[in-house]
C-alpha cells in the first residue's frame, strides 16, 4: 500500500513538472495618432495581421564603423595591424626590444588596456644555435621583455603570460643569418 501511494505520488509530481509554464503574451503598443482604429472583421472575412511585438533586446554598439570596414575586434581582423603584426625581433644573443618593433608592443600594449578583457600569450623564441637549455632561458626572457612593455603601457598582469619555446618553433627553417633572425622572436598570441 505505502509503495502504491509513493508512485501515485511521484506521478502526480512529475506529471505537475511537465507542463510548460504560461507564457503572457506581450503588451501591445498604443496605437500611433496616424492610425485609425481597425473594427473587428466580418464573420468569413480573414483578420487583419497584426504587428510583431517591438523587441526588447538593446542594441550593441560597436562604434562607428567606416564604410567597408570590418566589425571584428582588430585582434580578430585579418586586415587590422594588431591581427597583422605579432612578432617582435630580436638581434643575436639579446634581449632588449628594438627600435623599429617598439611601434608593434606599443600598438598592442594600448589596445590591451583598452580591452582589459582579453588575454595573450608572449611566446619567446630562439634561434637553432646555443644549447637547448640557454635557447630556453633566452626565449623566456625575450618573452619577459614584452610583457614589461606591454605592462608600461597599461596591460595589467591578469592579461599577460610569458611563454618560451627556445629554438622548438622556428618560423624560419634555413640554417643561415636570414633564418636566424626570422627565429629570434617574441609572438603575441590571442587567447
Amino acid at each position: 500500500m505505502f509503495r502504491l501511494a509513493s508512485v501515485t505520488m511521484l506521478t502526480l509530481a512529475l506529471a505537475a513538472c511537465s507542463n510548460p509554464p504560461k507564457v503572457e503574451a506581450p503588451a501591445t503598443a498604443p496605437a500611433s495618432s496616424t492610425t485609425a482604429a481597425t473594427a473587428p472583421a466580418a464573420p468569413g472575412t480573414p483578420a487583419a495581421p497584426q504587428a510583431a511585438p517591438e523587441s526588447r533586446v538593446a542594441a550593441v554598439d560597436l562604434g562607428a564603423a567606416k564604410p567597408g570596414a570590418s566589425t571584428a575586434a582588430a585582434h580578430l581582423d585579418p586586415a587590422s595591424p594588431i591581427s597583422r603584426q605579432r612578432s617582435i625581433y630580436f638581434d643575436f644573443d639579446q634581449f632588449v626590444i628594438r627600435a623599429e618593433d617598439r611601434p608593434v608592443v606599443e600598438a598592442h600594449g594600448k589596445y590591451l588596456a583598452s580591452a582589459r578583457t582579453l588575454k595573450v600569450s608572449i611566446e619567446g623564441n630562439a634561434d637553432e644555435r646555443g644549447s637547448r637549455e640557454y635557447n630556453l632561458a633566452l626565449g623566456q626572457k625575450r618573452a619577459q621583455a614584452v610583457v614589461q612593455s606591454l605592462k608600461l603601457l597599461g596591460a595589467n598582469d591578469e592579461q599577460l603570460e610569458a611563454v618560451s619555446y627556445g629554438e622548438e618553433r622556428p618560423k624560419a627553417t634555413g640554417h643561415d643569418e636570414a633564418a636566424w633572425a626570422e627565429n629570434r622572436r617574441a609572438d603575441i598570441r590571442y587567447k
